[in-house]
């Protein structure tokens, strides 16, 4: 039984770390916007950019991997029903922490006249307050953006931000932000 609760707790304490550790997602889209007819996308090439980044490559590498596999969308370059775009955003910003603050433990010694004898007593730690303060950290926000090609409007956007640790972008952060922009991408699924 010991065996068994041990396993749950540590299930639970998995869960926890993994739903603490993810970032929110937000989405818009143009409601009037039929999604069961896109089929094919093409992605909007950034004006005065000769030559992609490493970054870029693997943003548009993340896209296109979960449109196509959990949409079913095709990219097509010629006549594409959808026009992809990302925007990219790494911006410092101030998280605020607060710890808890207690006193130090302490013993103390007495001497009890009556019986000869010295004796101590522990006094524990005692909360003392809380401390606020502020830690500079820095957040990357990208942003997804589909377009429809006819009219050139935009019909679904998609964002998320986390905490980065430095100007670029990792592989792994890439990957799991476009995956949580697109498990809200239930549009098109319907």
């Amino acid at each position: 039984m010991k065996t068994i609760m041990k396993w749950w707790a540590g299930y639970l304490a998995l869960f926890f770390t993994i739903t603490g550790c993810t970032s929110k997602v937000y989405v818009e889209k143009d409601d009037t916007a039929d999604f069961g007819r896109y089929k094919t996308f093409a992605w909007v090439e950034k004006e005065g950019h000769g030559k992609q980044t490493i970054q870029e490559q693997k943003i548009r590498s993340a896209v296109t991997t979960e449109l196509e596999r959990t949409v079913g969308w095709k990219e097509s370059k010629k006549r594409p029903d959808v026009l992809l775009s990302y925007d990219v955003l790494v911006e410092r910003s101030v998280r605020q922490n607060s710890d808890p603050v207690y006193s130090r433990p302490f013993v103390r010694t007495f001497y009890n006249p009556y019986s000869r004898r010295l004796f101590n007593v522990y006094y524990p730690s005692r909360f003392m307050g809380i401390d606020n303060y502020d830690v500079p950290v820095k957040e990357g926000t990208i942003t997804v953006t589909l377009t429809d090609a006819r009219s050139e409007k935009a019909v679904w956007q998609g964002w998320t931000t986390n905490e980065v640790n430095n100007r670029n972008l990792t592989s792994k952060e890439i990957q799991s932000a476009v995956r949580a922009i697109f498990r809200k991408f239930d549009v098109a699924k319907r």
